[in-house]
């Protein structure tokens, strides 16, 4: 990082959770009642749309299934999850709306609820603050009397929502409101933008001597200044449309009254508090999960990373810090991932998990039965798939499973389950036709398994055969049960989850690839193919489909895949690296060298692998242009005032700058993430760049008038990071500090037991709270323990000295005003 950013504290936002279904959702009685609604959920960061799910046809009770996970690159208010009838002929029209604000997302952290669909109201649609300032002056008037004038100065608005996709024309209306009295004075109009600069002030009288008797005017009295208020209303400008409410904030008068001048930042607030009475619009069922990480620099985070990555080498195993948080975490299926990612980046990982799992294997008393559980050994091991695999399973599955989700055959092989013309002949052929490329894209796989599951597998087989040295069969099970049961079965059942297919498949679909899971499952769980695994079914149409694949030459490719994927030699990279898809979508690039007006911008088909940066008229369509990643220079975002637009970033290279504007703002920031990453080492990239464009013979941002002057403003430093594993490790390790301190009473418990078990040195009871932990030695454990306590301490000491809250009023800690 650069030198100025030494010091900063990172506030880093994510949403993590699932849009599960709905239920009778539409309007419980009445004309606009529907049978056959089509319907589609999407996920807003207050009005900005950044999330999608396909359309579920016909159902009032949709199952929906759709995962989601996204970094929040800017400060929100509300997040949204909207229901949409799909229109025919006709926009998509709103079924209703589950709004949360950003503060009670906690009450609903990693539990599913059911929450109930409220009216989409345009007067509740708003977003974004507005900084006013706000003065009393006391008036020498014509006879020398004294009166009072209320000045309020509207200086700008910040987070304006897009209208129609685009920037707003926005203007504010000031209004003093009271019992008696409504003055209302107006802005001009700002185009195209949804930061404004309004800079204007405007006079209101609030008081006046008894003896002032214009007859035209309110008769305002002194003490009326209690009843006072100033109401700021921001509107889009609709020309020859409706005007568009965009927010309002309310402000009493009286807070000048210790204070002559008050100036704050406000947010905008939904007429009526966005409430209305309403028919029964149904419900939606909802898993989420917000997290936001407090990121101190990275020197403070060095005492508990350093602890943490020598916990490979802490002997016995159970008394090392990753496992002490496993221990004491082990409800909590999100513990294990920061570690992992942790150990990962620091290549400690290996020799972790081989530990664990030897730690494990211990316990086991039967061959049949290793790496059954729930363990923290397994858990490891499957996040570690996760992560390292990939795109392992990219190269490997997602061109069957594209094949098999878009051809529409009939797979059903359950007579109960069998519609009317189907015939189960054909339908056993199509799904054995399938489990055939499936088992085949697998088991020809080896070369593409990345070296680091190869040397855990290698692992786990050397420690099975020593733990069960009279089964031949345990070196292959032990392998067999991480890649075939818990990552290729996993991802061809539930590929969305795996990044292989956009969506949750549909129903049709979805027992397809049941099925397919089920037989690729028994086809790689390791033993002999014989009728012990026949007997594994407990359907006898699936023992008579699976009864086709007892040939030894299925046996024979299991054996051999699992050998190359666990040998004993080290696997080498080739090289040369397999072109991998970072990231695609849709966007609307501005054509090079055109004038600022004009029809410039087109959709097209963005697409980056680690090899070249490529945009397409439509996808799946031949390249327009192909830019090799070592010739980009730099990637940044521009400013919004370049082009009036936007989620813009630039993508700057040897020639004209690439000018890019993505669909939302968590779209952009992952495009200049992604972009930043893969060019990092580039030998040319560039220290400065220009924030704006280059338009009508000057540089917009400062004036420049060459079109070769060196850019204004520096670069923003890259973290180095894996690219395909993306681990910020002092991210990482404020996640590990943040579960240690949630965990702190267990932790406690830990230490107490390590104490009670020196002194009583006799067998623990089951009764006993600490009987849950693992502890091997007491001596070694209470003295990590102790480490452990006086980091999280130290780190909290950190903490409270840096994160002072921002003063209220101020733009990061806007006000939360009145409404009507």
């Amino acid at each position: 990082m650069a030198e100025e950013d030494d010091t900063r504290i990172r506030i880093l936002q994510s949403l993590r959770g699932k849009i599960c279904e709905g239920k009778n959702l539409g309007p419980c009685s009445g004309p606009n009642r529907q049978r056959d609604l089509c319907t589609f959920c999407t996920i807003s960061l207050d009005q900005e749309e950044v999330f999608r799910t396909k359309v579920f046809d016909k159902s009032l009770s949709p199952f929906y299934g759709e995962d989601f996970y996204f970094e929040i690159p800017r400060p929100f208010q509300c997040l949204s999850f909207y229901v949409f009838a799909k229109g025919v002929f006709q926009r998509d029209l709103p079924v209703g709306k589950v709004s949360i604000r950003k503060e009670e997302l906690c009450k609903f952290s990693g539990k599913e609820h059911w929450f109930g669909l409220q009216p989409v109201d345009p007067n509740s649609e708003v977003q974004g603050k507005v900084h006013l300032e706000m003065r009393l002056n006391e008036l020498i008037i014509e006879n020398g009397s004294m009166c009072q004038q209320l000045l309020v100065r509207i200086i700008e608005c910040q987070g304006l929502p897009l209208i129609s996709g685009q920037n707003c024309d926005p203007y504010a209306t000031v209004s003093l409101v009271g019992p008696a009295r409504f003055d209302q004075k107006k802005t001009k109009v700002k185009k195209k933008t949804s930061d404004p600069q309004f800079e204007e002030t405007f006079y209101f009288e609030v008081t006046r001597p008894n003896s002032y008797t214009k007859k035209s005017h309110f008769q305002v009295e002194e003490e009326d200044i209690e009843k006072l208020e100033i109401k700021v209303d921001l509107w889009n400008n609709g020309n020859l449309a409706q005007d568009v409410f965009l927010g309002e904030t309310r402000v009493s008068v009286k807070i000048l009254r210790n204070d002559h001048i008050h100036r704050a930042w406000y947010l905008l607030q939904p007429k009526g508090n966005g409430k209305s009475k309403t028919d029964d619009l149904g419900s939606l069922r909802l898993n989420v999960t917000y997290t936001e990480d407090n990121v101190l620099p990275s020197a403070c985070y060095t005492p508990l990373r350093t602890l943490l990555l020598k916990s490979p080498d802490i002997k016995p195993i159970s008394a090392s810090a990753a496992h002490i948080l496993g221990d004491i975490c082990r409800e909590r299926y999100e513990a294990v991932l920061p570690v992992v990612r942790l150990l990962l980046h620091h290549s400690r990982l290996v020799s972790f998990v081989s530990a664990i799992a030897a730690l494990e294997l211990e316990n086991t008393q039967e061959a049949n039965t290793i790496f059954r559980g729930n363990s923290l050994a397994t858990r490891c091991i499957d996040d570690m798939m996760k992560i390292v695999g990939r795109s392992y399973l990219t190269v490997t599955l997602k061109p069957v499973l594209d094949e098999i989700c878009e051809s529409n055959k009939t797979c059903e092989i359950d007579p109960i389950k069998l519609k009317e013309g189907d015939n189960v002949e054909v339908n056993k052929e199509n799904l054995q036709g399938y489990v055939q490329k499936v088992f085949s894209s697998i088991t020809q796989s080896s070369s593409s398994c990345p070296p680091l599951m190869c040397d855990v597998f290698r692992s786990l087989r050397q420690l099975a055969s020593k733990r069960f040295p009279d089964d031949p069969h345990v070196q292959y099970s032990a392998v067999s049960s991480f890649v075939f049961l818990r990552f290729f079965a996993v991802a061809v059942l539930s590929p969305h989850t795996f990044q292989l297919r956009p969506h949750h498949p549909d129903l049709e679909v979805s027992r397809t690839l049941t099925l397919i899971s089920k037989t690729i499952q028994t086809l790689g769980s390791w033993g002999s193919l014989s009728k012990n695994k026949l007997s594994s079914f407990k359907e006898s149409y699936m023992y008579d489909f699976f009864k086709s694949f007892q040939e030894d030459k299925c046996i024979g490719k299991v054996k051999k895949f699992l050998d190359e994927i666990s040998s004993n030699v080290s696997k080498e990279s080739s090289g040369v690296e397999d072109s991998v898809v970072l990231k695609e979508g849709e966007v609307q690039k501005r054509a090079q060298g055109r004038k600022r007006i004009g029809k410039n911008f087109k959709k097209r088909w963005l697409r980056v692998t680690n090899r070249e940066l490529s945009y397409h008229k439509h996808r799946g369509k031949e390249a327009l242009c192909i830019m090799p990643v070592k010739n980009i220079q730099a990637v940044e975002k521009l400013d919004e005032s370049a082009f009036n637009r936007k989620n813009m970033f630039q993508v700057l290279h040897s020639e004209k700058p690439l000018y890019v504007q993505a669909g939302n703002c968590v779209e952009a920031s992952e495009w200049v993430e992604v972009l930043s990453q893969v060019s990092r080492c580039n030998p040319d990239r560039l220290g400065t760049f220009h924030p704006s464009a280059y338009l009508a013979g000057a540089w917009l941002c400062c004036r420049s008038l060459s079109n070769s002057q060196p850019g204004c403003k520096p670069c923003t430093p890259t973290l180095l990071a894996n690219l395909q594993l993306d681990i910020d490790c002092d991210r990482e390790t404020e996640r590990i500090f943040s579960l240690f301190t949630s965990s702190y009473s267990k932790l406690q418990k830990m230490e107490d037991a390590c104490a009670s078990i020196a002194v009583y040195q006799g067998p623990l009871r089951e009764q006993d709270d600490y009987s849950l932990f693992t502890i091997q030695d007491s001596k070694e454990t209470f003295h990590t323990v102790r480490q452990i306590s006086h980091i999280l301490k130290e780190l909290q000491r950190e903490h409270d000295t840096r994160s002072g809250t921002a003063q209220y009023g101020s733009q990061e800690n806007p006000i939360v005003g009145k409404t009507s």
